[in-house]
């Protein structure tokens, strides 16, 4: 449990810290906001190796299933974005081989 809530920190860190650089450039905001991403963006980089994986490269594979469904929770919750059934598959399929490549039995 402890894995999947580093996963899941590390995802809101990441998505918040390109928001904050996307809210600087895109949306006007004041460059407190790229500070902001800045810490989001260390914070998303240490929580990673906080994974207990042999591979740095395992980390950022599963990583990446879970990055996949935190942006579509952060696009319906933040964004208001209603998603389709293809995006809901989508993110089940990613978070389905996350699992796999994290969970899956390893020869010793």
């Amino acid at each position: 449990m402890r894995t999947v809530a580093i996963y899941a920190a590390a995802a809101l860190a990441e998505i918040a810290g390109c928001f904050a650089f996307w809210a600087w450039l895109r949306l006007g905001h004041s460059a407190v906001w790229a500070a902001a991403g800045v810490a989001a963006l260390i914070a998303f980089a240490w929580l990673l190796t906080l994974v207990e994986v042999e591979h740095a490269g395992r980390a950022y594979a599963v990583y990446g299933g879970v990055y996949i469904a935190a942006t579509l929770v952060w696009l319906r919750v933040v964004e208001g974005f209603e998603h389709d059934r293809w995006d809901l598959i989508g993110g089940a399929v990613a978070l389905g081989g996350a699992a796999i490549i994290l969970w899956g039995p390893r020869a010793a």
